[in-house]
């Protein structure tokens, strides 16, 4: 397989899953090294693809389903166990943190993706971001930082809202 129809089959793959496939699995199905996938992908991107890299791995985001509601919180913390608590009570009242975004004085926005739906994805995370030694965007802002939430519906997002404010992880206006 050349590398057009490679990129050609990791598109295919892309498009039919719903849930992020890791740039070491997509090695595994199409039988070449994990930084081959990078540079694919990094192709793919520059070609104009929707691709999204999150740290689950690879992912075409679909159109919302038309049932879900995105919202926008402003959060506060200043630990890596105030990140963890913050992120298992979204999910843990039912949201599904989508990013985080943090305004820096000099760049502008800065946007990381993070496809967080379970308090395992939330446990994978701490860890990698443990293990990497790599500091949170959240450290770039004093703690500071917005996430995009996808929910149910609007009582799914007060109950999120009313649990935050009282662990005073959020910030109003």
């Amino acid at each position: 397989m050349n590398s057009d129809e490679r990129r050609l089959e990791i598109m295919n793959i892309l498009n039919k899953l719903d849930e992020p496939i890791s740039g070491t699995e997509l090695a595994k199905k199409l039988g070449v090294s994990r930084q081959v996938i990078v540079q694919d992908i990094a192709i793919l991107r520059a070609s104009g693809e929707e691709i999204i890299a999150t740290p689950q791995g690879y992912i075409i985001l679909k159109d919302i389903d038309g049932n879900k509601i995105i919202k926008t919180i402003v959060c506060k913390h200043s630990t890596y166990e105030e990140i963890e608590d913050e992120l298992k009570t979204i999910v843990d009242m039912g949201g599904k943190i989508l990013d985080v975004i943090v305004e820096h004085p000099v760049y502008g926005e800065i946007k990381g993706s993070l496809m967080i739906s379970s308090r395992l994805d939330v446990e994978k995370f701490i860890k990698n971001l443990k293990n990497t030694n790599a500091e949170p965007l959240s450290s770039l802002t004093d703690g500071i930082h917005i996430h995009s939430i996808e929910i149910e519906d609007e009582e799914t997002f007060k109950k999120i809202i009313e649990k935050l404010e009282e662990k005073s992880y959020l910030i109003k206006d």
